[in-house]
């Protein structure tokens, strides 16, 4: 699979960062995540220099377009942590055998919507069209899959099927949506309001109906088990940042959008429409909580379509730093159930 990474700032350097045994600092945090409004946390983190005020200096950022490719920059050691969600998340851990990363944060919940074009009324209506996803494997290609397939419909990793799904890049989607090459798209913020808001497309299924509560994990933070045990310290000051950037995005939302929309821009070279950006954080529920019981019905549902191989989870968490960071500041601690 091809690793597709954009280099925000800085050089990326070999794995592990400093040596802490003999006294020195360790080298700046190699952090990934992707320009995405259910990124907020990384993206305000960043932006804002929270991470880099916890951590003693600016991590070194990549950014992704999808979860895969993060894992495999994980995996390669040219980043440390990276914000991504939980079915990569879930892969990782699989085809490690639990040995080379962990999950020890939640970043945010919901904010995905499958977005189709008029007159698509119901599933029934998805039967012979072509439906984008960002990538295969991903958690918005995974959770397609798997509703298609609850609902009577086949979809083949090979692109046959009752409803052809075309793994591409979100970017790519919002152009082929527009130019009628695809007839829908089961996509992350800011992309399902973009599709709608400047694309007239229509809201079929917002994923949050599919779950307890409507809550579900879209992004979660994931680290290389290696750079964890080497540089606890640095895990934990990572940790108190996203706490910060996830206050900051909760108690001054309008701050928040604007912090968010400068990030995109920087990244992209274009902002968000106000309307666009606006519609995007109300999908979205930011917070620290892994929202766990969602990861584990998720690895299910990637198991059920042949995505992924029966794995066993237990001990993919290590949420004992951010529990001590979130007792710390008389916050509510969060579970890996």
């Amino acid at each position: 699979m091809a690793l597709t990474v954009l280099v925000a700032a800085g050089t990326l350097g070999a794995c592990g960062g400093g040596d802490e045994e003999s006294g020195g600092d360790a080298a700046p945090l190699r952090l990934g995540y992707f320009p995405n409004i259910t990124h907020a946390t990384a993206l305000v983190g960043v932006e804002k220099g929270i991470f880099a005020k916890h951590l003693g200096a600016a991590p070194k950022t990549a950014t992704f377009n999808a979860g895969p490719a993060a894992v495999e920059a994980l995996f390669s050691g040219a980043i440390d942590a990276t914000f991504v969600g939980p079915n990569p998340s879930i892969n990782a851990w699989s085809k490690s055998h639990g040995k080379a990363v962990h999950i020890i944060s939640g970043a945010a919940s919901g904010g995905v919507s499958l977005v189709v074009k008029p007159g698509i009324k119901d599933v029934q209506g998805l039967r012979g069209k072509k439906i984008a996803t960002p990538q295969l494997g991903n958690t918005q290609d995974v959770a397609l899959r798997y509703w298609l397939k609850k609902n009577g419909l086949t979809a083949n990793k090979d692109g046959s099927g009752d409803v052809k799904v075309v793994p591409q890049e979100n970017a790519q989607t919002l152009q082929t949506f527009a130019q009628g090459d695809i007839d829908g798209a089961w996509v992350p913020e800011p992309y399902a309001s973009r599709l709608i808001l400047e694309n007239k497309g229509e809201r079929l299924l917002d994923e949050k109906s599919l779950w307890p509560g409507g809550k579900f994990v879209i992004t979660n933070l994931l680290v290389s088990q290696e750079y964890e045990k080497k540089h606890p310290e640095q895990v934990k000051k990572l940790l108190q940042g996203v706490v910060e950037a996830t206050d900051f995005i909760n108690q001054s939302k309008p701050d928040a959008e604007k912090v968010t929309n400068d990030a995109l821009a920087k990244l992209s070279g274009k902002p968000l429409k106000q309307d666009v950006l606006t519609a995007a954080f109300k999908e979205i529920d930011f917070t620290t909580d892994p929202v766990a019981s969602s990861l584990v019905a998720g690895a299910a549902h990637a198991e059920e379509i042949g995505l992924l191989e029966k794995t066993d989870l237990a001990g993919i968490y290590n949420l004992a730093p951010l529990n001590g960071v979130l007792k710390a500041g008389g916050k509510a601690q969060v579970s890996d159930r």
